[in-house]
């Protein structure tokens, strides 16, 4: 209902808008479309009836004199030829017997409209005064041209009432109608989204083939919907991996212990008490693993500080226990900003994954390059597929080689890598090499000088 009345308000509110400004626009318009109308009209009827009574006057300079005045083609039917007290000595047809249109008292020329009553409409009369004519001394020769109805101030009113009246409902139902026929789309994508649910996120809302911005918004919806859908299962994938690689240290640590309880009390606990304490930084690591991703979900801010990334790395190298030789070309001085922290970790995790899958060396490179700090860690093992490359930074994502060398991994040393980057405005990526894998890390060189 919501929905719906939404809809409804939206069209109706961009419709009322629509008629009202259409309203003063075509009111203006049709004003001065009348105002046209009525001159035209007005001034149609005046040079008919000034036509007339040139041509007439022609005649009765050159001494004609008749009654019933003839009426020419063209010419005004309404012809009158009067004294100047208002007596109709001559008429057309039409006038014989009536009234004079116009009393002329003194004037020489009239032009004037007049309403008789026994004319069914106002007419515009034109006379003039001759001193000398056929009909004798100082007549007024008058002609009569009936207006049309549109001259009156109450017909054209109506007129242009009724137009704009229908103008606005044409322009309204239109607007109501074409707003509705936009709107569908949207329509049909809420409709959509509200059959969705957190079971059934493989659902899309349907795509209008139209274009233009609600393509676009079923597009990002579509978009969304993907992304949440991905979100869930790795949230799914996430508990399941996260159950079974608790469950497996829990339940040996529990066993070690029931073993050692059950036993003896002068035997040797101390075999069994080392794979507990294996067992408990198994499952240490498993934790730290998972705060560790809950921060970065959670965009947790941690402290930042300008730091060099050669003195870093050679740190964190010289801090590991025996493994692969790791040859180094530190650059001096390449600072990031970061927070050494989460630095360390990713140092420390893709140093593990290449001693895991080096063959008989570890290579590690910091330079800059294009303003920017450079890492590179070089393994001399099988190398990852390039189709596989992505698939290793996928939460809990493991290839078969990396199941074989350390069946005891998360799968999310890599992942938590390359969001540590990402955090820090920087990537990791997998690029070519002549062998093996090469872990490429970027990160903005820092601005601010380095502290003394």
């Amino acid at each position: 209902m919501r929905r719906s009345g939404t809809r409804y308000s939206v069209r109706a509110r961009a419709t009322l808008v629509t008629v009202l400004v259409s309203a003063v626009l075509l009111a203006l318009a049709l004003s001065l479309t009348g105002r046209v109308m009525r001159d035209w009209f007005r001034n149609r009827s005046q040079d008919q009836t000034e036509r007339t009574v040139q041509e007439l006057i022609f005649d009765i300079d050159r001494g004609l004199r008749s009654d019933p005045v003839p009426v020419g083609k063209g010419q005004s039917d309404l012809i009158q030829v009067e004294t100047l007290d208002g007596r109709v000595i001559a008429a057309s047809a039409k006038m014989r017997g009536r009234p004079a249109l116009v009393v002329p008292d003194d004037t020489e020329l009239i032009n004037t409209k007049v309403c008789p009553g026994y004319l069914d409409r106002c007419a515009w009369v034109y006379g003039i005064r001759m001193r000398e004519s056929a009909y004798g001394r100082n007549v007024m020769v008058l002609a009569g041209s009936p207006l049309p109805v549109l001259t009156s101030v109450w017909a054209l009113s109506l007129l242009l009432s009724l137009l704009l009246a229908a103008f606005l409902t044409l322009i309204g139902w239109w607007t109501w109608r074409a707003i509705g026929l936009a709107l569908e789309p949207v329509d049909r994508i809420q409709e959509e989204m509200s059959e969705i649910r957190a079971s059934n996120l493989s659902r899309r809302v349907p795509v209008p083939q139209t274009g233009g911005h609600f393509r676009r918004l079923a597009d990002t919806v579509n978009d969304t919907l993907a992304r949440l859908e991905e979100a869930a299962t790795r949230e799914r994938r996430f508990t399941s991996d996260a159950s079974h690689d608790l469950r497996n240290p829990i339940a040996g640590l529990r066993t070690r212990l029931e073993v050692a309880l059950d036993d003896p009390d002068d035997h040797e606990l101390r075999p069994a008490m080392r794979a507990a304490l294996t067992d408990v930084e198994r499952l240490g690591a498993i934790v730290d693993d998972l705060l560790e991703l809950a921060r970065l979900d959670s965009l947790a801010p941690m402290p930042i500080e300008s730091l060099d990334l050669s003195r870093l790395t050679r740190r964190e190298i010289e801090r590991r226990g025996p493994g692969k030789p790791i040859t180094t070309r530190l650059e001096p001085d390449v600072r990031v900003r970061a927070s050494p922290v989460r630095l360390s970790r990713v140092l420390h995790n893709l140093l593990n994954n290449a001693d895991r899958h080096a063959r008989s060396a570890i290579e590690v490179t910091v330079a800059r390059e294009g303003g920017q700090a450079r890492l590179e860690v070089l393994d001399d093992g099988s190398g990852v597929p390039e189709d596989e490359r992505e698939r290793v930074f996928e939460r809990f994502s493991r290839l078969p080689e990396s199941r074989g060398r350390d069946p005891h991994g998360t799968g999310l040393g890599l992942p938590i890598a390359r969001e540590i980057a990402e955090v820090y405005g920087g990537s990791l990526t997998i690029q070519d090499s002549p062998s093996g894998a090469r872990f490429v890390l970027t990160l903005p060189l820092a601005q601010d000088p380095p502290a003394p």
